[in-house]
């Protein structure tokens, strides 16, 4: 029971003492925003955007292509900005090209890609985008250092303040990249709800936390990088990486670009709301994250990573390995106790009755649900657009949720080991188009 209870203490204890960390620093943050955001506030000196591309990667997104678009061409940044919309239909054989033909707006360019181009990553359909928005910079006389280029995913709707919340950290000559937070829109259902508590309050606080260290993570959505810091990339930003905006932010933090994280302008997006498919979008994720370890040497012997920004982007990019093999050692440990409690099995071993087991349970289950409470005081709190009830019930799953996490990272091991690359696309939930 000694070495049970000590191994469960020791990940118990970091666990939730790291989303105490997280929940303090969240707090301060907030406490502090206002005081941040006017510090922050430089006055318009030349370095801001002028032109906000706007890249919609779309294959086979009828069901929420056009609202999405609607809703990009209607955000506008600051006054003598312009926003233009680019939607890569990356080989789409459904009703997407009928309902981008239908949106007639001058500040839309749907840039069409055929077999056996198409349909080769998102990355490539990204890099598709960039290489056209650099060139029609290039060729009306446009600085690419005053042209940001945003990813919102088919399924996004920005905030609408979001382009001027991209322009006022861009002031800064040094930020290439800015992450927005992510929110979940369908959030009614239990899996969407917990995921927008893991979005909109932990990972928040996550980037809030790698905003301070110079570490911050570029995210699939709301992501915007600075044209120029892309073209110092090469011709293609975006790999064949599973999670290749995972990989672009490791790439432009070698090549020294600031990527800064605002908490007050987000997009928002679809939660998965079955099983299977969350499943496979999480397996999809760890193993990118498994690809992305291989930046390890070149994080190590960077001169222009520090030594605590390097030790947070160790941890984010060795923690969910080393839950996953942690928790298979103590899982095992568990089932050896339990196999000697059983008459006949020999001498009961670390547990020497059901009722302790009963307390060690109730320890970690104890451990495991703690968290998940206080980040729904946090959420409930800090944006006051869910209902306490929701919240709570969102905090009761999060520990079955994290469980799936555990289970994604050992199906990405198995990938991996195995060489299996190809994803299938996530399916969409059918949404109403809006008139743009």
């Amino acid at each position: 029971m000694t070495a049970i209870l000590l191994v469960g203490f020791a990940l118990l204890a970091l666990w939730p003492a790291y989303n105490l960390a997280l929940v303090v620093f969240s707090a301060g943050d907030s406490a502090t925003a206002a005081h941040r955001r006017r510090r922050d506030a430089i006055a318009p000196n030349g370095n801001e955007p002028l032109t906000f591309w706007i890249v919609v990667p779309a294959l086979n997104e009828e069901r929420v292509v056009g609202r999405t678009v609607s809703a990009a061409l209607a955000l506008t940044g600051p006054a003598g900005t312009r926003t233009r919309v680019l939607v890569v239909d990356d080989g789409s054989d459904d009703g997407t090209p009928d309902v981008l033909a239908g949106i007639d707006h001058p500040g839309l360019t749907v840039l069409r890609r055929d077999f056996p181009n198409a349909r080769k990553g998102k990355g490539e359909a990204l890099n598709a985008a960039f290489r056209t928005i650099r060139d029609l910079t290039l060729r009306y006389g446009e600085d690419p250092a005053r042209v940001a280029v945003g990813v919102i995913d088919g399924d996004g709707r920005g905030s609408a303040n979001i382009l001027r919340e991209v322009s006022r950290l861009m002031r800064d000559p040094s930020v290439g990249a800015v992450q927005t937070r992510v929110r979940i829109h369908n959030r009614d259902k239990v899996l969407g709800a917990v995921q927008d508590l893991e979005f909109a309050a932990i990972a928040n606080a996550s980037q809030l936390l790698r905003d301070a260290a110079g570490t911050v993570g570029l995210g699939g959505n709301g992501q915007f990088a600075r044209l120029s810091s892309l073209m110092r990339l090469g011709d293609a930003p975006w790999s064949h990486c599973l999670v290749e905006d995972l990989e672009l932010g490791l790439r432009m933090h070698l090549g020294g670009d600031r990527i800064r994280y605002t908490s007050i302008a987000h997009v928002k997006q679809q939660g998965l709301v079955d099983v299977r498919r969350l499943l496979r979008q999480r397996t999809r994720w760890a193993q990118g994250n498994l690809q992305c370890v291989s930046y390890l040497p070149r994080l190590v012997a960077s001169r222009r990573i520090r030594n605590h920004a390097l030790l947070e982007m160790l941890y984010y990019l060795l923690a969910p390995w080393m839950n996953a093999f942690g928790t298979a050692a103590v899982l095992s440990l568990w089932t050896v106790a339990m196999w000697r409690l059983l008459p006949g099995n020999g001498d009961t071993f670390m547990i020497h009755s059901w009722g302790q087991m009963g307390h060690v349970a109730a320890f970690w289950a104890a451990g495991m649900t703690a968290p998940g409470l206080i980040w729904a005081l946090v959420h409930r709190v800090q944006l006051r657009d869910e209902k306490l009830s929701t919240l709570l019930l969102a905090a009761l799953a999060y520990p079955f949720f994290l469980m799936l996490g555990l289970v994604s990272t050992w199906r990405a091991i198995g990938r991996q080991v195995g060489r299996r690359q190809t994803w299938a696309k996530t399916e969409r939930l059918a949404e109403e188009p809006v008139a743009a």
